[in-house]
């Protein structure tokens, strides 16, 4: 059986790496040079997490979009 997960990536420009973390899955996130490398990170952590939290894969979650926030610094 397969599950699809969203993730969220960002880039940091800092530590010039990407950035990935699965919403509602405690732990899931990583972090890569590429964004194959980061899709590749993603599954193994994801799996990781779920055989730590197998009742995670039969919650029903969907993605509903993204939002900005902005604020005055």
């Amino acid at each position: 059986m397969k599950k699809t997960f969203t993730a969220f990536v960002e880039y940091d420009d800092e530590s010039k790496l990407y950035v990935g973390i699965i919403p509602n899955v405690p732990g899931a996130h990583t972090q890569a040079e590429t964004l194959d490398e980061l899709q590749r990170n993603l599954q193994e952590v994801l799996e990781l997490c779920l055989e730590e939290n197998p009742e995670i894969a039969n919650e029903t979650l969907h993605f509903v979009g993204t939002q900005q926030v902005e604020i005055a610094l």
